[in-house]
């Protein structure tokens, strides 16, 4: 489950747009948000940046967006299937280090220009944008419908906000308020009226509260952009995301290898090596392409424009979730649109 980075979403979630060509240390400060560590985070994040981009948007941004929106939509389904032979502390942690592993060759070249008082701010920023969120993102998805993760994913928007204004002197006007405030009710309604969406249950309902799970990773979500945007400015944002994950990766893979069955459902389980390809199309997909296609659709169009894939990624995600016979009522239909009306004034309030 990516850091709206973001994953994602989801995603595990270390869904990470980087590489965004920077022209001074004024533009480094901007770019650099884009390392969050999340789907939607890197969403998110992208809202403070000042990119010079076109008056009309091109026929290759609304790809590229429609692209982007499949990639983290899909990532909460993939968690799911990954769980078919892996627990939610394999599976974390498998994404983590794949993740780690892949964007390696990046963090070794970047590391050794790393300030020395920057690493606690990267450390803090990995641990709680990423390597948590992938552990809460897998275990709520134990019990919780993928589709409603999917939505609840959104909140990250809402905790960057809170976030900013409790710990960053972030200004919240009555508007912020308001989104806020609709964020979290239409997640009391999604989960409390709606239930789980999953079979474990009559109706799901004794399993909702696994959507606090999320709840939890979509607040890291939001301390690490504000962790990132503050503390990390003037680093590239392949920078932040490869070290970040370069410092979290080695700890995870350790884990992995010596703490779990991992290796032994891999030799012996039926099934196991899909379930493994899953998770490593989750953790590269969310990573390496996600980051590639984010950033040309930031120089495309504008923040706001690529931040808007907010409302598309639940969309994707509920359907992936139809697909493989997830239950969606009334109720989740409410929540989910409170949610991202909450979303919405928060992207329009100034």
């Amino acid at each position: 489950m990516l850091t709206k980075i973001p994953p994602a979403p989801g995603s595990p979630l270390v869904p990470v747009p980087a590489g965004v060509a920077s022209d001074g240390p004024k533009s480094a400060d901007k770019t650099a948000l884009l390392g969050a560590t999340d789907e939607t985070a890197s969403l998110e994040a992208a809202e403070a940046i000042a990119v010079t981009a076109p008056t009309v948007t091109s026929p290759v941004a609304w790809a590229l967006l429609l692209i982007l929106a499949s990639i983290w939509g899909t990532s909460f389904i993939l968690m799911k299937k990954g769980l078919v032979v892996f627990s939610a502390m394999e599976l974390g942690a498998t994404r983590v280090s794949v993740a780690a592993l892949l964007l390696l060759p990046f963090a070794l070249r970047h590391v050794g220009r790393v300030e020395r008082s920057r690493f606690k701010w990267l450390a803090l920023s990995g641990v709680v944008g990423t390597l948590i969120p992938a552990f809460l993102f897998a275990y709520a998805e134990t019990k919780l419908a993928s589709g409603l993760a999917g939505v609840l994913n959104a909140l990250t928007v809402v905790f960057t906000l809170l976030m900013g204004a409790l710990l960053f002197g972030q200004r919240l006007t009555s508007l912020r308020v308001l989104g806020i405030s609709l964020g979290l009710a239409g997640t009391v309604v999604m989960l409390l009226l709606g239930g789980s969406g999953g079979d474990a249950t009559p109706a799901g309902i004794g399993n909702a509260w696994y959507g606090l799970y999320i709840l939890a990773a979509t607040i890291g979500y939001g301390l690490s952009v504000n962790v990132i945007k503050h503390k990390l400015g003037g680093m590239t944002p392949v920078a932040v995301t490869a070290v970040l994950l370069m410092l979290i990766g080695g700890p995870a893979l350790v884990y992995l290898l010596l703490g779990t069955d991992f290796m032994h459902k891999l030799a012996t389980v039926p099934g196991a090596w899909v379930a493994f390809g899953y998770i490593a199309l989750l953790a590269t997909m969310s990573t390496a392409v996600a980051m590639v296609l984010f950033n040309r659709l930031i120089q495309q169009s504008t923040a706001l424009f690529a931040s808007s894939s907010t409302y598309l990624i639940p969309i994707v995600a509920l359907a992936w979730g139809a697909l493989d016979g997830e239950a969606f009522n009334l109720w989740h239909f409410a929540g989910m649109v409170i949610i991202l009306a909450g979303v919405l004034i928060i992207h329009r309030a100034r």
